[in-house]
């Protein structure tokens, strides 16, 4: 589908939300096509991480309301708006954001695990201005990755910040020149891939778990029985890198 196109680079799968006459507002075909880009990064061994970007300068300013009034459904049904807001993928995943990163744009970015952002991005999220709430992870998310008060200044005025703003408050992992947003999520993307996929997997099951200390306990406990865990100690013994087989 030519709304979300894909590029595998190394163990990376790029994946680019490609509308920018509408700065990758995301419909109905954008929802069906980011889901089977996400299906593609979870079902291939090869990939390791993904990195979510927007074509034309622009990450995306959100549900496309003009489909929507239409009577498109951006959402996929138990993954959320753009089949990702609601998924539990295994496989870390960084949001690039270049210029808009706005509605369910920026709560699409939420649903990364990582973020790297242009100095002049925009995040936002104005959905109280039309009468609504950040619906799709906006309001659940954002409060719990910056201090309250200030998830509430931009929950309750609707007010963007830019991507200088976002790393001050933590919300960005980087803060680059604008234009560099891919490049550099797609070298921290190398830095997470060399690392053991079932522990990366690990990481986030215990992250997301509403019980993290019994899940941490009960990933310690399986992750000790892989061929993995015995690669990574035989290969630090060894002073080389170690050889993954995801077993």
């Amino acid at each position: 589908m030519t709304e979300v196109r894909t590029e595998r680079t190394g163990s990376a799968l790029l994946i680019t939300i490609d509308r920018p006459q509408v700065r990758n507002a995301v419909n109905a075909a954008v929802a069906t096509a980011l889901s089977a880009a996400l299906d593609e990064l979870e079902a291939s061994p090869e990939l390791r991480v993904g990195v979510l970007t927007g074509a034309g300068g622009s990450f995306s300013a959100g549900m496309d309301l003009k489909a929507a009034m239409r009577g498109e459904s951006p959402v996929v049904d138990e993954r959320g708006l753009g089949g990702l807001t609601e998924a539990e993928l295994t496989k870390p995943l960084i949001a690039a954001v270049e210029g808009f990163a706005l509605g369910g744009g920026f709560e699409l970015a939420l649903a990364c695990d990582l973020i790297v952002a242009a100095e002049d991005a925009r995040f936002g999220l104005p959905e109280v201005k039309r009468g609504l709430i950040a619906g799709a992870g906006g309001v659940v998310r954002l409060p719990h990755r910056i201090p309250h008060h200030l998830a509430m200044e931009l929950l309750l005025t609707g007010e963007p910040i830019d991507g200088r703003r976002a790393g001050e408050l933590g919300l960005a992992n980087r803060v680059v020149s604008n234009g560099d947003a891919v490049a550099v999520a797609l070298r921290l993307a190398e830095r997470i891939a060399v690392n053991a996929p079932l522990a990366l997997a690990a990481v986030k099951a215990v992250v997301r778990s509403g019980d993290p200390w019994a899940a941490q306990r009960t990933a310690n406990a399986r992750l000790m029985t892989t061929e993995d865990v015995r690669e990574g100690m035989t290969a630090f013994a060894e002073r080389r890198a170690p050889r993954w087989t995801g077993r």
